[in-house]
């Protein structure tokens, strides 16, 4: 039977509600009362997600993959990746110090973890919103054996190995896995990452679960075999201003984050090559295709198809919109070099990895 033609893609978030998760996220969102009593994260684009739109009312993301494979996620991302929808992108309310953890890379994941169907755990953080003095905790001071690290989780001491990176709105974490890390208290970010959920808990402060009253769960065996025991330089990212209203924030083989900031309708075109994900962080834009517009609030995100092609957003006033996408990183990397910049300040925007 023939599949309806492709359009935008809005799907219903979902709400996760940690120990440590806040009260600022439902009101940002403007969702509807009652709130959550701790809203953490609001996953906005995950393949698992149900589809608010027509004519996918009801399907979810790994649904209409099925259907429409390299229509839907661009021919990059299918050589890439197969029928699989590979990024997700949230939000999260750290009202409180998140747990200190580490993610496995796609090697670890597919061999060992191969069950849960994740990939591995490349991500990036947008910062919001964060109180004086916030900071996110971020690879170890100086070197150290996994001995040596196990021990300190062991005594209660690990929290003396890290090392801590101060943050502000506007700022650009890039986590590569294997990375030890944690958000702490007082932070609004917008996250991009693999599609994944596997974290492996190193050190939890001696909190307990509210439900079970027992302590969460660690995973000491699994972040031992994934970590990197080292300090983890270049925390922060330097944005990459491509256009006038166009910055490129992270590149990285997984995924590539764009903040386009705008006060005029903007005309763009999807990449036969992947799939975009777009999400208003300030403003509120209308997303004009070929069929009925679609407007965005704050807070919401759509996912273009591939083969969508041109599309046009228009503001109401001023916009912030984050673009989020499965990228060419040669082809970035010959636009960021058009426009101007050296092979080093490449090197701390777009990201190698092995």
């Amino acid at each position: 039977m023939k599949q309806p033609p492709l359009r935008p893609v809005l799907t219903t978030p979902r709400l996760v509600e940690p120990i440590w998760g806040g009260t600022r996220l439902a009101p940002w969102l403007d969702l509807p009362h009652p709130y959550p009593e701790r809203l953490g994260e609001s996953w906005q684009v995950f393949e698992g997600n149900l589809v608010s739109s027509e004519p996918y009312v009801g399907r979810s993301i790994a649904d209409l993959v099925a259907l429409y494979e390299g229509d839907l996620v661009g021919s990059r991302t299918l050589q890439r990746y197969g029928a699989d929808f590979p990024l997700l992108a949230k939000f999260i309310d750290a009202n409180d110090r998140l747990s200190i953890q580490v993610h496995p890379d796609d090697a670890y994941a597919h061999t060992y973890e191969a069950h849960t169907g994740f990939h591995g755990k490349t991500e990036a953080w947008y910062i919001i919103d964060a109180a004086p003095g916030a900071t996110v905790t971020y690879g170890l001071k100086k070197p150290c054996t996994r001995e040596e690290f196990a021990a300190a989780v062991a005594d209660g001491s690990v929290e003396h190995l890290m090392a801590h990176v101060s943050v502000a709105p506007g700022d650009v974490i890039f986590v590569p896995a294997g990375t030890i890390h944690a958000i702490n208290a007082g932070i609004l970010l917008f996250e991009i990452q693999q599609k994944s959920d596997l974290t492996y808990r190193v050190y939890d402060y001696g909190r307990c679960d509210a439900h079970t009253g027992q302590p969460r769960p660690l995973h000491l065996e699994q972040a031992l075999q994934v970590s990197q025991f080292a300090p983890a330089p270049h925390a922060l990212v330097p944005p990459l201003s491509l256009a006038p209203t166009r910055d490129l924030l992270i590149a990285c083989p997984s995924f590539a984050l764009e903040r386009w900031n705008f006060a005029q309708p903007v005309t763009a075109s999807t990449d036969q090559g992947s799939f975009a994900i777009l999400t208003v962080l300030d403003g509120c834009v209308q997303l004009v295709t070929d069929t009925r517009p679609l407007t965005l609030a704050r807070g919401r995100s759509v996912v273009l198809p591939a083969a969508l092609g041109t599309y046009q957003l228009v503001p109401q006033g001023k916009a912030v919109v984050l673009n989020a996408y499965v990228p060419d990183l040669p082809q970035l990397m010959q636009q960021a070099t058009t426009a101007g910049y050296s092979a080093t300040q490449l090197a701390a925007t777009i990201r190698q990895l092995p």
